[in-house]
């Protein structure tokens, strides 16, 4: 009987376990990624079902165009530079209202988190704000401000102001009194304690308003854009209504959902470096 060879029942051994860890790695990855490990057969299957409905029923194209041809448009309009300069017009929008609109409402949040005199006082006024549809403001600013950035982006700032403005006055009564006492017996400065205790205490919650903020920003976006613009991803969605070019359309709603969702995993990402801590808590 022929001996098995040592050197290649250890190589063998050793590719198996090489190929246990990788599989290992992939299981992990899935497990801990489910949403994404699943987008590219969801997205198959959402295209597979959107074919076969044009197919089926025969639509013509300015009712509901094929995939085929929303990716031809999308792909005209990225080279002549059209979806970009669009794109870029709203990115800019909600960013500089995301900047207004989250520094006002993490100013404001702390005072009232730490007054309670003053959060009587405001809050009754600020809920009451919030009872008024954006919607109805919108044509209000582009009356007063015109149809150029600055409407867009105080209609963003209105849209992002009052979830991220609860969410921080949440957090910062959230945070333990006690450390705060323990704080002042250190003789710890305003700033040492707002820094050291107090932010970071509260930054778990602010992050759940945050993440509704930059969705909300997107939209307020588009409502100012849908109301009175020249560029922008909701110009073109009126544009493409206009003419019934749907294919731009969807381009357009297409373009406004990755950069929500950019928006969105970008914030999560700040997250999850922000409070590594907590790992280890």
């Amino acid at each position: 009987m022929m001996k098995e060879s040592p050197i290649f029942f250890s190589g063998a051994q050793a590719g198996h376990q090489k190929h246990q860890r990788t599989s290992g790695r992939i299981g992990d990855w899935i497990a801990e990624h489910p949403a994404l490990a699943a987008f590219p057969f969801v997205l198959f299957g959402v295209l597979l079902l959107w074919e076969g409905l044009v197919r089926w029923q025969d639509y013509p194209a300015f009712i509901l165009p094929r995939p085929g041809q929303v990716l031809r448009k999308a792909l005209a309009m990225g080279a002549d530079g059209s979806l970009l300069r669009h794109t870029q017009a709203t990115a800019i929008e909600v960013g500089a209202g995301l900047l207004i609109g989250l520094t006002l409402a993490f100013a404001l949040g702390y005072w009232l988190g730490r007054s309670h005199t003053l959060d009587r006082i405001l809050s009754p006024y600020l809920v009451a704000s919030q009872t008024i549809p954006v919607v109805a403001i919108a044509p209000l600013l582009i009356i007063w401000f015109g149809s150029g950035l600055v409407s867009k982006v105080l209609v963003t700032a209105i849209m992002v102001f009052f979830p991220t403005l609860l969410s921080t006055v949440v957090g910062i009564r959230n945070v333990d009194p006690d450390l705060r006492e323990l704080m002042r017996s250190l003789r710890a400065s305003r700033w040492q304690v707002f820094l050291k205790l107090e932010l970071p205490g509260a930054l778990p919650v602010i992050f759940g308003g945050l993440k509704l903020s930059v969705i909300l920003a997107v939209v307020g976006a588009i409502v100012g854009e849908f109301v009175g613009a020249d560029e922008g991803l909701g110009f073109l969605i009126n544009l493409g209504r206009g003419v019934l070019d749907t294919s731009l359309i969807f381009v357009a709603v297409l373009m406004i959902v990755l950069l929500a969702q950019a928006m969105y995993w970008t914030i999560t990402l700040l997250e999850s470096y922000l409070l590594r801590w907590k790992q280890h808590v």
